[in-house]
C-alpha cells in the first residue's frame, strides 16, 4: 500500500501527528521498535493497578486548550503531584516550601525561613557560579543542597555537582507557603484506566507495525521519489520520533543521553508500602533516585501494592534514551543535526529525541498539533 506518511515512534507525539493527518485525510503507518504502543507514557494493568512502565507521568499544563484535548480521550481524576523526599531517616516535602523549612529548622513563620536562606548564601559570597553546586548553593543556602539537591542531582546526571554547568539549575523553586502541589500549572491529574488508552484512541484506525525499527524496515527510493519499506509499502514523507543522531547514523558523532533502569516489584498482601506516589531519595549513597507506588496515582484500594525503583544510568547503544544532556557540548552537536534535519523536505523530526529536547506531555501534544498544522 501506498500511504502520505510513514510515522516512527507510537509514543505521544507519533499518534497525536497521526490522528491530526487522519482528520485531513491523510493516510499513515505507524511503526515501533517497542512491543507496545504508547512510548514512555506506557501503562500495564497489574492486580487491577496502573503501572507506569516508565516512570511517574503527571499530565499537568496551563493550556486550556490542550486540557480539553486530552480530556476528550480520557476521564481525569484530580491527582495532585506532591512528592515526598527521604534523607537518611528524615521525611520532607517537595517543592521546597514551608512544610519543608518547619521540619528542617523547627520554624513556624516565612520571615523565619527568608532569614535562614539568606543567612546562609551571605555566609557563601558566592558572586559568580561556576558550577551547579555554586549555583544551587546561591539560591538556596548549605541545608537544603546538602540534604535535598546534592545527592539527587548526582545520581540523576552521574558526576558530581561541581563537575556539572551551573546553567542546568537556573533557579530552584522555593515558596513559603505551605504548599505540596509540586506544579504551578491550574490543571493537572492522571487518566482514569492509564495512559495506554489515549494512545489506543489517536491510533484507532490506523495501522501499526510493532517491533519494527525504521533502519531495518525502510529505505529512500532517490529515482522514485519516496521510501519504499521491504515489506513493499511506500510512502510519500516520514515524520521520525527517534534520535536525531540515530537517524543520521551518527555520522557527526553520538548525542549525549541518560537512561534509566526500573525495578519493579508486586508486594502482594501489602495494600500500602510507602503511602504516597513518588517518594524520592536524596541521599547519594542509595542508588535509585526515587520509588514510585503506582496504585496512588488513583487512589487506589487494592489489597496488593505494586512499587518501582528508578535508577538512572549513563546511555549506551540499545540502552532506552529518557533524557537528551543539553549541556554547550551537546546543544553544538545537536546543531550540527538540526542544520541536516533544516535540508530535509520528506522528513520531519518531532518529540524529546527527534528534537533533542526535554518535553513534558502537554508541550509533546502542543507541538505535534502544531506540526501538523504546518503540514496541511
Amino acid at each position: 500500500m501506498h500511504y502520505n506518511y510513514l510515522i516512527v515512534g507510537a509514543g505521544l507525539f507519533g499518534c497525536v501527528f497521526s490522528n491530526e493527518m487522519k482528520k485531513k485525510g491523510k493516510s499513515s503507518l505507524v511503526i515501533d521498535k517497542r512491543d507496545h504502543i504508547a512510548g514512555n507514557i506506557y501503562t500495564k494493568e497489574v492486580k487491577g493497578i496502573q503501572v507506569h512502565q516508565y516512570g511517574a507521568h503527571i499530565f499537568h499544563t496551563s493550556d486550556k486548550e490542550i486540557w480539553d484535548y486530552v480530556n476528550q480521550l480520557a476521564e481525569f481524576n484530580h491527582y495532585i503531584n506532591s512528592p515526598v523526599a527521604c534523607y537518611k531517616d528524615e521525611l520532607y516535602n517537595l517543592p521546597f516550601n514551608m512544610n519543608t523549612f518547619a521540619k528542617m529548622w523547627h520554624i513556624k513563620t516565612p520571615k523565619q525561613a527568608k532569614e535562614i536562606i539568606e543567612e546562609q548564601i551571605a555566609d557563601l559570597h558566592i558572586t559568580e557560579p561556576k558550577n551547579l553546586e555554586e549555583q544551587a548553593l546561591s539560591l538556596v543556602g548549605t541545608d537544603i543542597y546538602e540534604k535535598l539537591v546534592k545527592g539527587y542531582t548526582q545520581k540523576q546526571w552521574g558526576r558530581a555537582c561541581t563537575e556539572l554547568p551551573a546553567f542546568i539549575i537556573k533557579r530552584l523553586p522555593v515558596r513559603f507557603t505551605f504548599d505540596n502541589n509540586y506544579f504551578n500549572d491550574p490543571y493537572q491529574g492522571i487518566p482514569k484506566g492509564g495512559y495506554t488508552q489515549i494512545a489506543e484512541k489517536l491510533l484507532d484506525g490506523t495501522p501499526v507495525l510493532l517491533n519494527t525499527s525504521y533502519q531495518e524496515y525502510c529505505t529512500y527510493d532517490e529515482a522514485a521519489g519516496k521510501f519504499v519499506a521491504k515489506d513493499g509499502n511506500t510512502f510519500d514523507k516520514v515524520l521520525y520520533t527517534g534520535m536525531i543522531d540515530e537517524f543520521y547514523d551518527y555520522k557527526s558523532g553520538e548525542l549525549g543521553y541518560r537512561s534509566l533502569r526500573f525495578e519493579t516489584e508486586l508486594l502482594e498482601g501489602e495494600d500500602n508500602y510507602q503511602g504516597n506516589a513518588v517518594v524520592n531519595y536524596t541521599e547519594a549513597e542509595i542508588p535509585y533516585t526515587r520509588i514510585i507506588e503506582h496504585k496512588h496515582f488513583e487512589f487506589g484500594k487494592q489489597e496488593d501494592t505494586v512499587i518501582t525503583r528508578e535508577y538512572p544510568k549513563n546511555w549506551e547503544k540499545g540502552d532506552e534514551p529518557y533524557y537528551p544532556i543539553n549541556d554547550e557540548t551537546n546543544g553544538s552537536l545537536y546543531q550540527v543535526y538540526a542544520e541536516l534535519a533544516k535540508k530535509e523536505n520528506k522528513v520531519l523530526f518531532g518529540g524529546r529525541l527527534g528534537q533533542y529536547k526535554y518535553y513534558d506531555m502537554d508541550k509533546v501534544i502542543r507541538a505535534a498539533l502544531d506540526m501538523a498544522k504546518e503540514e496541511v
